[in-house]
């Protein structure tokens, strides 16, 4: 970076707005910066084409100011490929050179607006301030109409609760920007869909969505994946192949799990961070590189810094925005629409109990839901929706009962199931219906010489539901001719 972009304006953060000025005379970049400066706009000098279009990838402006005539490239290329970058943002043209036909072909190639040397001051600077508090207000609506569309759009994402929407608020906040967001939680909380909601939302939504699951590849192979190689770059390298960055061009990369990164790969990842460039295992070349980087983690990357496990630069560059999403024991007024969800998802993948509509006719018992919401979920919404996936396939009628609810979970709730003898004072109302049923079963079995299908039939329901019970209740079944046998 040249002397001229390092010398930034004293008030760095000026409140009307930060300006880009790229030209190659040092007099009209000091005498724009004195100007600006002085109307407490924040501003930026580059003295090339090609530093200028360096600053213009490290951050964003509320405007440029672009010499037509500039010592390595032309103001029209710099402003070619800045608008390939960025459609948003006002460049105005300025030249010594007061071309009609110059000042159509800027308009025609994306420029804002055009001014002739010498300016005057008072309507330059009337002209910066309209451009900009234009520009802001198209970007106020745009993110407005992205928030009150999506707060409540994300279709995989569900919850009404405060902390979830908190969430989605930030999410539809961080999306529109390029910053790098790191998103922490418990295994099973959705993460990754917290990720690809940040990409669907973002202006990068029609490019790649590329995961990486960084825990389940060795570092060498991790390294090969993540950059790519050329032929030759190790033995088996018998062809070129492409990395998930170069892939990830223009789009988003999701890091899940990046507290399993090696510390050599970590090292690499903030090179890309910070530099925007990589290079290929087994090449010299030097690839640049767009590409918003998105990380997840369920450990505490803070207290591995702490402990020389992660490299503190890569965790400052990483965090830059954190998104947490909170376990599902924090949020249980999420649950019952959770279930809906799930209920609605596997029913049309499993083409069972669909209404009219295309959804669900399912829903748990009162005492089937109650435990549900008691239960602390450890493996959080992951846990719930392989309870729900497992009560869609076992359902046999539209209310779904407690004894399809999973071993563990009834475990967990303190429900007992007894093999026989009598239940205990304390039983519970599930104890006491379990007992009967299992009873009334032994005795339909009795009664049919322990014949399964004639029993199913005899207390009319599916022979899978009966078995299921008979597995769940313990019963000993018996074979003509044979000593009873265990199903529990």
């Amino acid at each position: 970076m040249s002397e001229a972009l390092a010398h930034q304006s004293p008030t760095a953060e000026a409140a009307r707005g930060r300006i880009l000025v790229v030209d190659d005379e040092a007099d009209i970049r000091e005498s724009l910066e004195v100007l600006l400066t002085l109307e407490e706009y924040a501003v930026d000098l580059a003295g090339t084409g090609r530093e200028g279009l360096r600053a213009l990838e490290s951050r964003g402006y509320d405007l440029v100011l672009l010499d037509l005539m500039l010592p390595d490239m032309s103001g029209m290329e710099v402003l070619k490929e800045a608008r390939e970058r960025d459609r948003e943002t006002p460049i105005a043209m300025i030249t010594a050179f007061g071309s009609v036909q110059v000042a159509v072909d800027a308009l025609k190639a994306g420029a804002n607006d055009y001014f002739s040397k010498p300016w005057d001051n008072e309507k330059l600077l009337l002209e910066i301030g309209r451009m900009i508090a234009g520009r802001r207000l198209e970007t106020e609506n745009r993110q407005l109409k992205r928030a009150l569309k999506q707060r409540y759009s994300f279709p995989n994402i569900v919850g009404k609760s405060e902390r979830m929407l908190r969430l989605l608020d930030l999410v539809s906040q961080a999306a529109a920007s390029r910053a790098t967001i790191l998103i922490s939680g418990e295994t099973g909380t959705g993460k990754e869909l917290i990720a690809k909601a940040i990409h669907a939302a973002s202006p990068r939504a029609d490019q790649m969505f590329v995961p990486v699951n960084s825990g389940s590849l060795p570092p060498e192979l991790l390294e090969s994946t993540l950059f790519g190689h050329v032929k030759g770059a190790f033995t088996s390298a018998i062809q070129g192949r492409k990395g998930y960055f170069e892939i990830a061009h223009k789009g988003t990369i999701f890091f899940d799990e990046i507290a399993t990164v090696g510390q050599e790969t970590q090292a690499k990842l903030l090179r890309v961070i910070q530099e925007r460039e990589f290079m290929p295992l087994g090449s010299s070349e030097v690839m640049r590189v767009d590409v918003r980087i998105l990380a997840a983690t369920n450990e505490d990357l803070r207290k591995l810094v702490d402990e020389k496990r992660f490299r503190e630069d890569l965790y400052y560059r990483l965090n830059v925005i954190n998104l947490t999403v909170p376990p599902l024991r924090e949020r249980k007024e999420d649950i019952p629409l959770l279930v809906e969800h799930f209920f609605d998802k596997y029913s049309r993948e499993n083409e069972r109990y669909l209404d009219e509509r295309n959804r669900s006719r399912l829903r748990f018992h009162p005492e089937a839901m109650q435990i549900l919401m008691d239960h602390t979920w450890p493996g959080n919404v992951r846990e719930l929706e392989n309870v729900v996936e497992r009560a869609v396939v076992l359902a046999t009628a539209q209310e779904v009962p407690v004894d399809v609810l999973p071993e563990h979970l009834l475990h967990a709730s303190g429900i007992r199931v007894h093999k026989g003898g009598p239940l205990p004072p304390n039983a519970s109302l599930f104890e006491i219906v379990a007992d009967y049923e299992r009873r009334v079963i032994i005795e339909r079995l009795e009664q049919t010489n322990w014949s399964q299908t004639e029993a199913a039939d005899n207390l009319r329901v599916p022979l899978s539901t009966l078995n299921q019970k008979i597995k769940r209740l313990n019963i000993e079944i018996r074979k003509r001719g044979s000593e009873p046998r265990d199903h529990g």
